[in-house]
């Protein structure tokens, strides 16, 4: 089944949405019944985060892809799957999406709606954090993709779940996300000075896993990836 660019998009805004309301509002809920306990806090937010990727990639994925994420989009125009001027479109989307699902989450939790955060998330050791949760992500992604496509909504889920725990960022790995959490002084957020340093630390592993897996499972890239395509499919573009 064809879906229409505008459709694309607006999966792509509403899953974006969703996935923020439940990072943020799951932190929320977390942080206050955990009685000051911040592993409980932590894995409060990690569950909801993980089963709601589950939920919406296996909803949205035959619709836009459900990427939900700016360097997920990066990586499959890279490999043609989604045309350069489209792109760009599904970035916007995210973003405003993103922002709009922390919105949603300060709206049901009786918070002030405009907010930038006051959380610190700095040094070197997030930084490579942030770059080993997209580099994993990318990985994961591309190589289930490659092995059982059916399988992708369930490994993105768990991968996000367990990157919570063992990276020292707790895993954003996600630009659009990163953008949308520094403007939530709650439990899930992000210094807006923090902010860059995440968002490049993210296309920085996102483009290395690419490289990666484009050697490891053979994966075409720019022109040559537009020279595997169908000719009917290219054409479309």
């Amino acid at each position: 089944m064809s879906f229409s660019l505008q459709q694309r998009l607006a999966a792509e805004f509403i899953g974006t949405a969703f996935l923020l309301a439940t990072v943020v509002g799951s932190g929320i809920m977390a942080e206050r019944l955990a009685g000051g306990n911040v592993a409980i806090a932590l894995l409060g937010n990690t569950i909801p985060t993980g089963a709601i990727l589950v939920v919406l990639i296996t909803m949205l994925g035959p619709i836009s892809g459900a990427h939900f994420n700016p360097v997920v989009t990066l990586v499959f125009a890279c490999q043609k799957k989604i045309a350069d001027r489209e792109s760009w479109a599904y970035v916007a989307v995210q973003i405003i999406g993103g922002i709009v699902g922390v919105w949603a989450a300060h709206l049901m939790f009786d918070e002030a709606v405009f907010q930038l955060s006051d959380k610190a998330r700095s040094g070197p050791s997030q930084w490579f954090a942030e770059a080993v949760a997209t580099f994993g992500l990318i990985f994961t992604i591309l190589g289930t993709l490659k092995v059982r496509e059916s399988a992708v909504a369930m490994a993105v889920g768990l991968y996000i779940t367990a990157a919570y725990w063992f990276t020292a960022s707790t895993s954003f790995a996600n630009p659009a996300v990163t953008i949308a959490r520094s403007l939530s002084d709650t439990f899930a957020g992000i210094r807006l000075a923090d902010m860059p340093w995440f968002l490049l630390a993210q296309y920085a592993g996102g483009f290395l896993a690419l490289l990666v897996c484009a050697w490891l499972l053979d994966l075409p890239l720019g022109s040559k990836a537009l020279e595997r395509r169908p000719e009917t499919e290219a054409d479309n573009d």
